[in-house]
């Protein structure tokens, strides 16, 4: 026994090659494979939780004693020279030896239709699941009883087509590599969902720990590159490809997703390191709260707002009136994923957060207050424009209507709700949101209870709260496709409070230092912000006017000394604007309508008349009156100033944004 025992690595008979180690593990690995077939059936199994573990380590188990005893006894009985010469020497040496070769072939026809049974089960799942979408649908065919015989036969011809490799010795490491990438790959899945802490993954295995997964998942490695280093890595590419087709391709599945919790798992870590305490103002972003009615008639602005976040917090919110003590289920729950749908559909990164409140007003407060999660929290407030324009359905200008047009159904809904209820969650987007309504304010929630009075009072309880506030009108009017037509366009910055001769109470409330406030310093920050992104810095430039008037203006040195040293690239333009004259030497508290509406269309007139390719227009928002009863003017202001001027964005900036 003990010269046939001993290692001593031979030239295989047949090819006069060397063999070592990694070449016979290739070869003999093979019969090690059916451990497996359990997991691979398991959708056939009566109690696959009980039945996988138990029969995946007897069958461990059964092998390694079957083959080790197999192995003694061959060793004690075989003569050495055999060995080197016949792979049949079991036929010399047994009592039958037809006995043997009824043996090789059953227990072959069993392991082949083990693999051949499990992998079909396999390949039949990828379809019924569209993962490789319409290139596999005839394997979903199955018979009566739910056999897939398609799948059984598309299995046996991709047999069928290996076996034109070679022999055993050239097949078998092939194979070998592919069972060791399936064993590294549930190795993996183990182990991240352990470094997940998935609480439903509970492994009734006892000796279980994340040590032994990556261990597995190493050794299965380290063998397929040192069995055959060129097919492993032409493997692992393969592999890569097949995931990216998956990734991009696949529809959604019910499944559940294991990078999911990996990114919850490392996203919770990475929040609670995200210390407030430690900000600072070189590396400010805005993370902005964009309040939606219907999105139907803000497509354009929730794409604008998107390309203006650079990189920080976006969340659309939206308000339903309304008190849950009268409703029977919660209407919002339902109302979310046709949010989360309309947010994939018009491609843009943003959170949706849905509140139920007893007013608009109150409903934007909590938002403000509990959008976001530690540092990230909204620090600006995007309204829509409280007026009397008549909307559009933004779906049609966006094309978001030719994206997916089967199964449209229009439902009826309540105007309490900005999402129909669906009977059906396969339809589409364009019937989940009810049909645009004339009645002004797309993103304002204006409706027939929501007064002027209450818009403004969200404007003033966003800064009591330290938030930065927009406003947003024409929007519906952008054309992103004509500036990438026509270049190039401008985003013009008024970086000056044009009401500010009207309300001595404002200037006041601003507190301004110099010509460059907080605001005015804020206007310009957005402005760049905006230019900075990929699309907006292909077709436009920045273009800042400067309104020369009665009060100390800029001079030219000194804007261009200071959008340098804040890293501004833009065009200046100095303005002589002589709309003062209407108001002059008149109390401004006490300014006639006629006086103060000449000046306002002066102000208007001067900023129309310089729309030359201009894409958005950025104003200063002056901060609203204290005085409830003057709430009504301060919104006329605001509408007469910004009339016909196409896209224009109102801003009040309360966040120092610039580092010198």
């Amino acid at each position: 026994m003990q010269p046939s025992s001993s290692v001593s690595w031979m030239d295989d008979y047949t090819t006069k090659q060397h063999q070592n180690f990694v070449t016979v593990f290739a070869v003999l690995f093979n019969g090690c494979t059916g451990i497996m077939a359990g997991a691979n059936m398991s959708g056939e199994l009566k109690n696959p939780g009980r039945s996988i573990p138990v029969g995946t380590m007897a069958a461990c188990l059964i092998t390694f004693f079957v083959y080790f005893v197999f192995m003694l006894l061959i060793a004690a009985s075989t003569p050495r020279d055999l060995l080197h010469c016949s792979y049949s020497f079991l036929l010399s040496i047994n009592v039958w030896p037809p006995l043997v070769a009824i043996g090789v072939f059953f227990s072959s026809m069993s392991a082949a239709l083990s693999c051949l049974i499990g992998a079909s089960r396999i390949l039949h799942q990828l379809a019924y699941d569209d993962i490789f979408g319409a290139f596999l649908r005839p394997v979903k065919w199955t018979t009566a009883n739910g056999n897939p015989m398609v799948a059984v036969l598309l299995s046996w011809v991709l047999v069928q087509l290996t076996l034109f490799v070679g022999g055993v010795s050239e097949i078998a490491p092939i194979v070998t590599i592919f069972f060791l990438f399936s064993y590294a790959a549930v190795d993996l899945s183990c182990l991240a969902l352990e470094w997940a802490s998935a609480p439903n993954f509970r492994p009734t295995f006892k000796y279980f720990t994340w040590h032994t997964c990556v261990l597995g998942f190493i050794s299965c490695v380290v063998m397929m590159f040192l069995i055959q280093p060129m097919y492993t890595s032409v493997s692992f590419l393969a592999l890569l490809a097949l995931v990216g087709v998956i990734h991009y391709l696949s529809p959604t599945s019910a499944w559940g997703y294991i990078s999911q919790a990996l990114i919850f798992h490392q996203v919770r870590k990475y929040m609670l390191m995200l210390d407030v305490r430690k900000e600072h103002v070189k590396f400010w972003r805005p993370q902005i709260l964009l309040m939606v009615k219907n999105p139907r008639s803000c497509c354009q602005l929730v794409d604008f707002i998107n390309s203006i976040k650079k990189s920080g917090l976006y969340v659309l919110g939206h308000v339903s009136v309304g008190h849950l003590a009268d409703m029977k289920d919660d209407m919002l729950g339902p109302q979310h994923n046709h949010w989360l749908n309309f947010v994939d559909l018009i491609d843009v990164k943003a959170f949706v957060e849905l509140t139920l409140s007893g007013s608009v007003r109150e409903g934007t407060e909590h938002l403000l207050r509990l959008s976001g999660l530690g540092g990230m929290k909204p620090n600006t407030l995007v309204l829509g424009f409280y007026d009397n324009s008549p909307q559009r359905d933004t779906f049609k200008d966006m094309k978001i209507l030719d994206k997916n047009t089967t199964g449209v159904t229009n439902y009826a809904c309540d105007e309490s709700s900005a999402i129909a209820p669906s009977r059906d969650e396969a339809s589409t987007i364009t019937s989940l949101f009810f049909a645009v309504q004339n009645d002004g304010g797309s993103t304002g929630h204006r409706g027939s209870n929501f007064t002027v009075n209450e818009y403004v009072s969200i404007i003033t309880d966003a800064l009591k709260m330290n938030k930065n506030v927009c406003l947003a009108r024409y929007f519906d009017q952008m054309d992103r496709a004509q500036m990438a037509s026509d270049k190039p366009y401008y985003i013009d910055v008024w970086p000056v409070n044009l009401l500010k001769p009207l309300h001595q109470e404002n200037e006041k409330l601003d507190k301004p230092s110099s010509f460059f406030d907080t605001t005015c310093i804020f206007i310009m920050q957005m402005a760049c912000i905006l230019n900075m992104s990929q699309v907006w810095k292909k077709f436009t430039q920045l273009r800042i006017y400067v309104v020369e008037s009665d009060d100390r203006s800029p001079t030219l040195k000194e804007i261009q000394e200071f959008l340098t040293a804040v890293r501004i690239r833009a065009e200046i333009k100095l303005i002589q604007f002589d709309g003062g004259k209407h108001i002059r030497d008149l109390p401004a508290n006490n300014i006639p309508s006629a006086s103060r509406n000449a000046y306002l269309q002066s102000a208007n007139d001067m900023i129309k008349s310089r729309l030359d390719r201009t894409s958005v227009s950025f104003l200063y928002l002056p901060s609203p009156p204290s005085d409830q009863s003057q709430y009504t003017e301060y919104m006329e202001m605001m509408t007469k100033l910004s009339d016909q001027l196409g896209p224009t964005f109102f801003i009040h900036g309360i966040s120092h944004v610039i580092s010198f």
